[in-house]
């Protein structure tokens, strides 16, 4: 079956994220570049998980996703630590933000019935979170630094395709297949 325009425009979002983070990982601080691999990673393993994850629910395969999902979020963790640390707030504020989100997501993904049952409130918290997010931009471009803002821009991006995911599979699989993500996750 050949890919759809939606699958490309995610390959070339992932390739351009792939992009930022070797700016970052040679030419950034050491935070920026453990944020930027980290993120990486974990913006794969969510998109594996939520655009195939029939196919990642063996029980060893899972181990290895969740392994590298905790190193991932670890290394997420230190660099939003070393933001705050190196006096570093914007960066700091949207990695916390990141963080955040990235809760939400596991919540949607892993607790769908929970999510269901509580829709406006997690509706009303994601919006608030990507506006939180949205609004570092143009502060960045503000500031005069360009790359900062065109990341963020990509990142949210990057993540508003992680969602789409995510409402095809509340929306197409219905009940039987939140019961069955629920034995994944």
């Amino acid at each position: 079956m050949p890919l759809s325009w939606f699958s490309w425009f995610k390959a070339a979002v992932f390739a351009l994220l792939a992009g930022n983070a070797a700016v970052f990982v040679l030419a950034g601080t050491a935070s920026e570049a453990l944020d930027a691999a980290a993120w990486l990673v974990l913006l794969a393993l969510f998109e594996l998980e939520t655009g195939f994850g029939e196919r990642f629910g063996q029980r060893h395969v899972a181990t290895v996703i969740r392994a590298v999902r905790l190193a991932a979020a670890i290394a997420i963790g230190t660099a939003a630590v070393g933001y705050v640390h190196d006096h570093e707030w914007l960066d700091a504020i949207n990695a916390w933000l990141w963080i955040a989100v990235v809760v939400l997501l596991e919540f949607e993904v892993r607790r769908p019935r929970t999510v269901a049952l509580h829709r406006t409130g997690f509706g009303t918290a994601a919006a608030a979170l990507y506006t939180g997010l949205a609004a570092v931009i143009p502060v960045w471009a503000w500031r005069g630094e360009w790359f900062d803002a065109y990341d963020a821009l990509l990142w949210l991006v990057a993540f508003a395709t992680i969602e789409i995911n995510v409402l095809r599979i509340a929306r197409h699989e219905g009940p039987a297949a939140n019961a069955a993500s629920a034995k994944c996750g």
